[in-house]
């Protein structure tokens, strides 16, 4: 992923795109009646917070779905595989107008991996075992020569290399929303990523997985039963009363301008590109931070929407969170709980304090699979789409580690 999407294609697409990107000729949202809600019956609270949501957005009774395990943020593989995707998908069977899924309070946000296949273990120990081999030479100075013993060493860095980007390879901690999105789909390879057919970033290449086989999903969600209901009646009130507040974008660089950019670089200027079409459009105040430093405690009051980086696990207090206010942190690990009293990660403290959507990876997702800040934020400001749409055409990669909090319905209404 080396260069920004041509933005001006984006926009000229727009009303196109709103109509047929998932397959919904006669509506340009998600409706209510197309959205499923899955809750915990092991996990007092969950049946009852999906009721409330399911009552306040007026999604039909019959759109819930109750699933009976585990009430941890971590489930296994063998438990999601048995106990979350039979009851899931008799519903989806029986109703093929569910393009959405909500999961509620109670359900666990991430799945373990199911270990190594046995071929996987057979070339991780051949790796291990050629490397230590190298290691006995070098320790026991059996190699004297210094041109090879310098062969020698480039070749074990190698190794360890090699060895550090299979385990990546072969990574199978997963998102529980983010695996459900491909419940639709009978089998696929659990190692790493799969492209999401829906990322506009891949709308001229080929993937493996049809949009045909993806649900957009979402999750309502916090430390507890009254963060959950705050972000249902604060979404719904924003769309009726406008957001309010400032935007506030926190770059660590300069913007590069036409340069082609990669990895963080690019991230980065997406977070340029954001704030510069809001300030375009001049429906809502804006203020970008490129400073290598980060926003500080006081300095982004009102805040409604919100984009930024770097601060691993380690939430900077610098926001008072208005009514409604949409926002994520491009780190590691900032959504690997929502329960741990004790967590500083980003997703957790923000919701604590007021935020009413966010994203974040539940583990090492890698940069690249971030949603790209200029498409989330562009479609989800321009207010056609709703918010699981606006995440689903900027996010890259499914069945990995990304979480998205927050109403799927809630459709933004900027009012300077």
């Amino acid at each position: 992923m080396s260069t920004i999407i041509n933005r001006d294609l984006i926009y000229g697409v727009l009303i196109c795109l709103i109509m047929v990107l998932f397959s919904c000729p006669l509506a340009f949202a998600l409706a209510p009646e197309e959205v499923l809600v899955v809750a915990n019956l092991n996990a007092a609270k969950s049946k009852g917070l999906a009721m409330y949501y399911m009552k306040k957005r007026l999604i039909p009774e019959k759109n819930l779905v109750l699933v009976f395990m585990t009430d941890k943020e971590t489930c296994t593989r063998d438990e999601y595989t048995k106990k979350a995707i039979p009851p899931i998908k008799r519903f989806l069977g029986q109703n093929r107008q569910i393009r959405a899924i909500v999961t509620v309070f109670g359900v666990p946000l991430r799945i373990s991996s199911p270990g190594k296949t046995q071929a996987e273990k057979t070339k991780l120990h051949g790796l291990e075992m050629e490397k230590k081999a190298l290691e006995d030479q070098l320790i026991e100075g059996k190699i004297i020569d210094l041109k090879l013993r310098q062969e020698k060493q480039n070749k074990l860095s190698a190794l360890e290399k090699a060895i550090a980007d299979y385990l990546i390879q072969i990574d199978k901690v997963a998102s529980f929303d983010s695996e459900l999105s491909l419940i639709k789909k009978d089998r696929y390879d659990l190692n790493m990523w799969l492209p999401n057919p829906y990322y506009l970033g891949f709308r001229n290449q080929k993937t493996i997985i049809m949009k045909s086989e993806v649900l957009m999903t979402s999750r309502l969600d916090g430390a507890d039963e009254t963060i959950v209901k705050r972000i249902i009646d604060d979404s719904i009130e924003a769309e009726k009363t406008g957001l309010k507040g400032t935007a506030y974008f926190d770059a660590r660089w300069k913007d590069p301008g036409t340069s082609e950019v990669s990895g963080y670089a690019f991230y980065d200027k997406s977070i340029h590109r954001a704030s510069q079409k809001l300030l375009k459009e001049n429906r809502i105040k804006v203020v970008l931070n490129e400073d290598t430093t980060l926003f500080q405690s006081g300095e982004s009051p009102d805040t409604a929407l919100y984009c930024g980086w770097y601060s691993l696990a380690k939430y900077i207090d610098a926001f008072t969170w208005t009514k409604g206010s949409v926002g994520f942190h491009i780190a590691s690990a900032e959504c690997t709980t929502l329960k741990n009293d004790t967590s500083q990660v980003w997703c957790k403290k923000m919701l604590d304090k007021g935020i009413a959507a966010t994203i974040g990876p539940v583990g090492e997702p890698y940069v690249q699979a971030f949603p790209v800040p200029e498409i989330f934020f562009d479609f989800l400001t321009e207010g056609y789409l709703t918010l699981a749409e606006s995440y689903i055409i900027s996010l890259p990669y499914l069945s990995w580690k990304m979480v998205l909090v927050g109403d799927p319905l809630y459709r933004l209404n900027l009012k300077k």
